[in-house]
């Protein structure tokens, strides 16, 4: 039989198969050669990414398919438990073919972005091991075709996270991030499991088509008196949703479990690209995405009537992204700014499920990966320059001086290289990275019409609007959350690009910053000699690394502008003529087609007034009048001290969870754990055993010394005493061995005559 490895049975396996195969090889057999490390990850995943294109175009000319029925798929059998057969499966439906036209091309451009940043890293290998298991895991949480199988790529991802955050694990911040991430992630994760659990004893199925795309199965598992809940009279469907939310809560960091994300800016730049747009935190919203039927169950959102997983989601979602967004604003790290505008941005997209806005999440979670991956990799760029400018500042006989801290506690140590404080003028330095960089973040903004997050972020509040014009109290508070929150991303993205870039260099590293490391071809530009800037001589080396990380922020530059035009909508003037083929692609993959809402130019005008109010305002206090070298913050003046503190201590949550959770969980785990059940109940039990068998043993030794060594060196030394005595019998001489013979004759004899008688 002739297998066709691009048969539809194969080629959702392979997708995901390479990456894995990726990981394996490099930790077995290339770890030791780089060259054929990055060979071997390169081919991994951009294997999986024209698999991936592949599917993604059969799946759009099969796109009639409707009602959950999977384009293509296949499963084969895991495990068998009793009666239960367990099976992993793949899937690839709309949905599941959308999210594969991102997941790959992104990490893709992220491993070549690697090949530079990490290009003298002595771990270079296993980075990239690491990086394709990363990889492997997410595709397989994509492609899978049950909850039990999305889990496994779920809590892969989560190793992953640990072993990447933590990577530099020399130093001891970043040991402590991946461990906090590890940690806080797996508290959400083992509520996730139990209500993982408790559906599959309810359904007795794990399977998305067995359960997403029938009916009568929703409506059993959403009614209460047909299939009532464990606690407080709801439906299984509702706590089984409630604890999948709980799951997403941890995973893509929303509050009160955010605290782990910023601090996993500690991992190198690369990896906080991936955690921020193509993997784990976006596993959490494609979950919920993919789950929505099931979250959703027993309730009609279209009348304003929200489910409780629905309503716990709004609720979250909406207090999150004006919570990291106000976080945001206080930020003096590059990557701390960006993280927190994840959190935000994810707090965006939960929000508009719970307000049953499904299309406009998924829309917006791949708009947001484009130009986060975009903004944290440009910035890992701004890192690398400002790092060499410190050598250089040093190699010049410049002192390097740090940037007070306000006064008050202060959590997080900012690095003199992350530090906006300390850059400036960095366009004139690192132009292809400023410009790319300036497009992430009008895309992160919602500049109107010309980015894609736009379009996507009108969207949700066009959703909202909405709902808030229906009368629902749920809609009506997601409105004013994001809102907000959308006006303060605009404003905390221009404070980031102006401080950076803007202006005269505020340090001595600023000044050198880029020049010897990246091309020179803007330093030899009419404009940048009218500026008497110098252009150094670099190695052939430093460009290749250089091009390498400028050449993926090109093309994600090119998606952060255009991804969006997919899903404008269709009454939209001139723009409206794409035909919005993204909401109809996508509404097939749920069991019933979302609606589309009518235009309404006051939302659009809306989203366009927020963003260029965030952007002007921005520009006003950071542009008109760049920031000079030790001159205080103008938002820090315009706060006060006191709310400045509270924000560059993030609002002493995280003190807060370390006095109350981590140190009490540390003492617990020293007096009770340790010294308590270990060494005095284990240990005392153990030893105990122990000196019992070392008594047994030597009982044993003794036994063996006195009655086993004696019985058994006793008989050999009788036999060699009797031989000893033998042998001095044995003289050789013929006439006493004939006396002998007769001897023994007579003896015989006499017996013969006894027995006569």
């Amino acid at each position: 039989m002739t297998i066709n490895w691009f048969d539809a049975d194969y080629l959702p396996w392979l997708i995901l198969f390479f990456p894995l195969l990726s990981f394996a090889i490099i930790m077995l057999f290339t770890t030791p050669n780089r060259t054929l490390s990055h060979v071997v990850a390169l081919a991994g995943i951009g294997i999986s990414w024209v698999l991936s294109m592949i599917e993604f175009v059969k799946v759009v000319w099969a796109s009639d398919a409707h009602l959950g029925e999977e384009v293509f798929g296949s499963t084969i059998d895991w495990m068998t438990l009793g009666a239960t057969t367990f099976r992993m499966g793949v899937l690839v439906d709309p949905l599941t073919a959308y999210m594969l036209l991102m997941v790959p091309l992104t990490c893709l451009l992220i491993f070549v972005y690697s090949l530079g940043y990490m290009r003298d890293d002595p771990h270079n290998s296993r980075f990239f091991a690491y990086i394709s298991l990363f990889a492997g895991a997410m595709l397989t949480l994509v492609l899978a075709d049950n909850l039990l199988m999305l889990f496994v790529g779920w809590e892969v991802m989560g190793l992953c996270s640990y072993l990447l955050i933590g990577f530099w694990f020399h130093k001891k911040s970043a040991m402590q991030a991946g461990v906090k991430a590890f940690m806080t992630t797996r508290v959400a994760d083992v509520l996730m499991l139990v209500g993982i659990g408790y559906l599959f004893i309810e359904a007795g199925t794990l399977n998305f088509r067995d359960i997403l795309y029938n009916e009568e199965m929703l409506h059993t598992l959403s009614d209460p008196a047909l299939s009532p809940g464990v606690l407080f009279g709801g439906s299984v469907a509702a706590i089984v949703g409630i604890l999948l939310v709980i799951g997403t809560i941890g995973k893509s960091s929303q509050f009160p479990l955010h605290v782990w994300l910023p601090d996993a800016m500690e991992g190198p730049t690369p990896v906080s690209a991936m955690i921020h747009a193509a993997t784990m935190v976006s596993a959490g919203v494609y979950m919920l995405v993919r789950m929505f039927p099931l979250l959703s169950a027993g309730a009609d959102f279209h009348h304003g009537e929200f489910s409780t997983p629905m309503i716990m989601m709004g609720l979250v979602g909406g207090f999150t992204a004006l919570f990291a967004g106000v976080l945001a604003v206080g930020q003096n790290d590059i990557k701390r700014i960006l993280a927190y505008s994840t959190v935000s941005q994810l707090g965006f997209m939960i929000a508009a499920l719970g307000i049953g806005a499904w299309v406009a999440a998924a829309f917006h979670l791949i708009n947001h990966a484009f130009f986060k991956a975009l903004l944290f990799m440009a910035s890992g760029v701004v890192i690398h320059a400002m790092e060499h400018g410190e050598h250089e500042a040093h190699e010049h006989g410049h002192p390097h001086v740090d940037v007070p801290e306000p006064d008050g506690l202060v959590m997080d140590y900012v690095a003199p290289a992350n530090d906006v404080r300390r850059m400036g003028g960095l366009l004139d330095r690192i132009p292809t990275t400023a410009i790319t960089m300036a497009i992430g973040g009008l895309s992160l903004a919602g500049f109107p019409l010309v980015t894609a997050g736009f379009w996507s972020k009108d969207e949700i509040i066009a959703e909202a609007w909405h709902g808030t014009g229906q009368g629902y109290p749920l809609a009506l508070f997601v409105l004013l959350m994001l809102v907000t929150a959308a006006l303060l991303t605009a404003f905390y993205t221009a404070r980031m690009w102006f401080m950076t870039f803007w202006g005269e260099p505020r340090s001595a590293a600023a000044a050198h910053a880029g020049i010897g490391t990246f091309r020179n071809w803007w330093v030899n530009s009419r404009w940048a000699a009218a500026r008497k800037l110098e252009a150094v001589p670099i190695s052939r080396q430093d460009e290749t690394s250089a091009r390498q990380m400028e050449y993926p922020l090109i093309v994600l530059a090119f998606l952060a502008i255009f991804a969006g035009f997919i899903g404008v909508h269709t009454d939209f003037p001139l723009l409206g003529a794409l035909d919005n083929p993204l909401h109809e692609f996508l509404g097939g993959t749920l069991l019933e087609h979302p609606p589309v809402i009518e235009l309404n130019g006051l939302p659009v005008l809306l989203s366009m007034v927020i963003a260029l109010g965030g952007l002007g305002l921005g520009w006003w206090v950071y542009a008109r009048r760049p920031l000079a070298a030790g001159e205080v913050d103008p938002t820090e003046r315009a706060l006060g001290a006191g709310v400045w503190r509270a924000l560059q201590n993030r609002f002493y949550i995280d003190l807060l969870y370390r006095h109350y959770l981590v140190r009490p969980a540390e003492w617990f785990a020293t007096h009770v754990v340790i010294e308590a059940i270990d060494k005095e109940t284990i240990d005392g039990v153990l030893e105990t055993i122990a000196d019992t068998f070392i008594w047994l043993g030597e009982a044993f030794k003794r036994f063996n010394t006195v009655v086993i060594d004696g019985v058994g060196d006793g008989i050999p030394r009788a036999i060699g005493d009797f031989a000893g005595w033998f042998r001095q019998v044995q003289t050789g001489r013929i006439q006493q061995y004939l006396l002998f013979v007769t001897l023994g004759l007579l003896a015989i004899g006499t017996l013969f005559l006894l027995q006569i008688r």
